[in-house]
């Protein structure tokens, strides 16, 4: 590795450290990003299939066209709406530990790591490993696999080692752990206050299980962990609130030192406002470098960022080691997964043959039963399931149609669920909020509701405004009046803000699959077999009546 290393120019070394992040599936936008010669490319979740396949190909062939290190092409891979629509769907984190199986946590990697390698990625960004401890943080939510370390565990080893034994690095993310603050580290910095002996009997032991199990990359977070960093430096001052992502201690000495890392950090996106918020652009970009990251995810203006690393190497900010050791590091997770052995039609296949390795008929019914499995019962005091036509003909529907901040998240449709309630003789109208549902036109009140988790929501909340149409219309509640069944499609703590509502379920995603497996189960033609993996009821006796 030193020897490639030291072979390509001090830039051609920096651009080595940066992953771009590509929203379009266009060859203008590789051509653009492939100007600045990365170590690699971010893509995101892309809605044709063709055009996807043609900008990978066009990427991979520009990268042998400049230095002739290989490119190494990552994704946030993690399921739920975070999908494309060509690739076999499969639930999220959360909706995966619902179904409390781990052998189905495994088959549902290798689909995973089998379709992702299909289309040309080689580096995943999960599984995320974070715990669900503070129930309104919108950030950790459906993408964890719950509140208790030892599921987190048992989860994330099966996920990380049927994605690497299939040729994709994964990587265990959010160092040094998110979930602690509710808060959301896309927009400020956020913090993890635990104590470290609690942090060690909870995160250090989910990221040091992890790495003894040979994860190959960890995210570094803008994530504080307060209680290290004053414990090295009492009087740390400000400095105990630094980010992860540009602290020293806690990349080199507790993640490396204590915890025995020896892969590649990679920090996580660095236009988020938790590290634009604590520093500015030209400080920023080599502190995340010189404290322990080698790899600089996503920039607004790489061929700025680019400069301000070479300036800052120039001007002593970057040390010469660091730079040697993070693009070392860069180097050695691409041999490791064979890159400069493949040839580009290795690395991608003919776009008629991914077809055929995508949607597979046993892929498909795998994520078909894991949809159904998720499926969380959390209560049913008025014992209304299972739903009646005779009873509950007239169903008045109050829907969220949720957004993602992901450009190629498929647009929620409740259309499955519609239709099944329809087929099985059931009168299905939307909620006018002029005429307000009552006992004599309406038997079932129906909310569908629920925001899997995106960056920069803030805060979990029904909004009873938005969702009967005006803040006056907010102050009204059926429940006690008409028989009403809330379905979360993400999020599963919204019974926090409708405590009274007697029947409660947790779908998790509103994958078509999801929404199909549902309306078995509210007809009683399959059972409720989901188990929660957080306290459903946030902790709060009121919830559970």
């Amino acid at each position: 590795m030193e020897n490639t290393r030291d072979a390509l120019s001090v830039e051609a070394q920096i651009a080595q450290l940066f992953v771009l992040s590509a929203r379009h599936d266009t060859l203008a936008e590789v051509d653009d990003l492939s100007t600045h010669a990365p170590g690699g490319i971010h893509r995101f979740p892309a809605h044709d299939l063709d055009a996807a396949w043609a900008a990978t190909r066009h990427a991979l062939d520009r990268a042998l066209d400049g230095t002739g290190v290989p490119l190494i092409l990552s994704g946030d891979i993690e399921g739920g709406t975070i999908s494309s629509p060509f690739t076999t769907a499969i639930p999220n984190q959360m909706g995966i530990a619902a179904c409390d199986d781990l052998a189905l946590s495994a088959d549902l990697a290798r689909i995973v790591a089998r379709e992702s390698r299909a289309l040309g990625y080689n580096w995943s960004f999960t599984p995320v490993v974070d715990i669900n401890h503070a129930f309104r943080s919108a950030i950790v939510g459906t993408r964890s696999y719950g509140s208790d370390p030892q599921r987190i565990i048992d989860h994330a080893r099966a996920y990380v080692h049927a994605l690497q034994a299939d040729g994709i690095a994964a990587c265990a993310k959010h160092w040094p752990g998110d979930g602690i603050d509710d808060r959301d580290q896309h927009m400020t910095t956020t913090v993890n206050d635990l104590s470290m002996a609690e942090w060690e009997e909870s995160f250090g032991r989910i990221f040091g299980t992890l790495i003894d199990d040979g994860v190959m990359t960890v995210m570094s977070a803008h994530i504080a962990l307060p209680a290290y960093v004053r414990s090295r430096w009492p009087d740390a001052g400000r400095t105990a609130f630094q980010p992860a992502s540009v602290s020293r201690l806690l990349n080199e000495e507790l993640l490396r030192g204590q915890l025995g890392f020896q892969g590649l950090i990679v920090s996580d996106a660095t236009v988020m406002g938790g590290l634009t918020s604590w520093m500015d652009r030209a400080e920023a970009v080599p502190a995340v470098i010189e404290n322990g990251c080698d790899v600089f995810l996503f920039s607004r203006d790489p061929g700025e960022d680019m400069a301000l690393m070479l300036r800052g190497l120039r001007e002593g900010r970057l040390s010469e080691r660091r730079l040697h050791e993070a693009v070392t590091r860069t180097l050695t997770l691409k041999a490791k997964l064979g890159l400069h052995r493949m040839t580009n039609d290795e690395r991608l296949a003919p776009v008629e043959r991914v077809r055929e390795i995508l949607r597979r008929p046993d892929h498909l019914a795998i994520a078909a039963d894991a949809a159904g499995r998720s499926i969380t019962l959390v209560k049913d005091r008025q014992q209304l399931l299972p739903l009646d036509p005779t009873k509950h003909k007239r169903i008045a529907v109050i829907a969220d149609e949720g957004s993602s901040f992901f450009s190629g998240a498929p647009e929620r449709s409740f259309d499955p669920l519609r239709g099944a309630l329809e087929a099985r003789g059931f009168a299905v109208r939307a909620f006018d909020p002029a005429a307000m549902p009552t006992p004599d036109d309406t038997d079932l009140v129906l909310y569908l509701i629920g925001q899997e988790t995106t960056p920069a929501l803030g805060h979990i909340f029904l909004d009873f405004a938005k969702l009967h149409g005006s803040p006056r219309n907010a102050m009204i509640q059926f429940n006690r009046e008409i028989p009403t069944l809330l379905l979360s499609f993400g999020q599963p703590y919204y019974l926090y803000d409708a405590p009274h509502v007697a029947t409660y379920i947790n779908a998790y995603a509103s994958l078509p699959d999801v929404q199909t497996a549902l309306a078995e189960r509210l007809l009683g033609d399959a059972p409720f077999a989901g188990v929660s993996p957080v306290d459903a009821f946030c902790g709060k006796e009121q919830l559970t009546w």
